[in-house]
């Protein structure tokens, strides 16, 4: 009937700049009854143009590799060569009104470099009503010492409230094999995000003590539109036996100085600009 046929050629689209994953995931919906649309190539820089999404779900590179120039894209508010912070804007360029989505975001992405713009403009346009702070080492052994989070949004009205769980503080971290992860990691977060997918589920503010908390907008707005808020005491850093183990700690380091680079990059990009416009 014209419902499966929707369902089954029309709902599923994607693109990946990796012909292996790309296969993978074709193979993978194939299997499943599926016949989507993804296509190969750069989503920064060769969009996919034209669509408009429902629904978004979305894990962009870790990392710096790859381009490091801003895209020429009219399409996009602030210039920026952070491809994470790239991919935020691509989103809401992509999504319908309405539409929601769900981004997984490292660390840095939320504090470092234009991240504060991107944000202010994303929350204008956007509810941005929770952020989930991922267990350390959610990403092993793929993507060691990686932190991350996943932030939900819905587009089409401004964001009055960020609701932030802390899932990482005082949990030991994940490990390949002593402590994988497993979907009791979830259950508390699962509960206390609600069944209303766009976050409007009756929440609980669980104050200075609790893993969940509310933050209006006017205390965001006094951030800089930052999102690395943290209020939890996290004791498991003083005990040795729940620290990372010693090369993920070294993938961390990389990360950080890898990001800390990116952003130099950024700033002698500006300041050549600069000088051309002296000139």
């Amino acid at each position: 009937d014209r419902a499966d046929y929707f369902i089954r050629k029309k709902v599923y689209h994607g693109q990946d700049l990796v012909p292996r994953p790309r296969r993978l995931a074709l193979m993978n919906l194939f299997l499943h009854g599926v016949e989507p649309h993804i296509a190969l190539g750069d989503t920064i820089y060769e969009p996919d143009r034209g669509d408009r999404f429902d629904c978004v779900l979305t894990n962009p590179p870790f990392g710096t590799k790859g381009a490091n120039q801003a895209p020429d894209r009219d399409d996009f508010t602030i210039e920026t060569s952070n491809k994470q912070l790239n991919f935020v804007q691509h989103v809401l360029t992509i999504l319908k009104p309405g539409g929601r989505a769900a981004l997984v975001l490292p660390d840095n992405c939320l504090f470092e470099g234009k991240a504060g713009e991107v944000f202010e403009i994303l929350m204008q346009d956007c509810n941005l009503h929770t952020v989930l702070r991922l267990p350390r080492g959610t990403f092993t052994p793929y993507s060691q010492g990686v932190k991350a989070n996943v932030i939900f949004l819905q587009k089409g009205k401004p964001t009055e409230n960020v609701w932030i769980f802390d899932a990482r503080s005082n949990v030991p971290g994940i490990t390949k094999k002593d402590r994988p992860l497993t979907a009791h990691h979830f259950e508390e977060f699962e509960k206390a995000y609600g069944k209303d997918p766009n976050g409007l589920s009756k929440r609980t503010d669980g104050g200075e003590t609790r893993r969940f908390r509310k933050f209006h907008i006017s205390d965001i707005k006094e951030r800089g539109y930052k999102l690395d808020v943290t209020w939890l005491k996290d004791d498991s850093l003083e005990d040795s036996d729940e620290l990372p183990e010693p090369q993920d700690l070294a993938s961390e380091a990389i990360t950080e100085l890898e990001s800390v680079v990116d952003n130099l990059r950024e700033i002698i990009t500006l300041l050549e600009k600069e000088e051309g416009v002296e000139k």
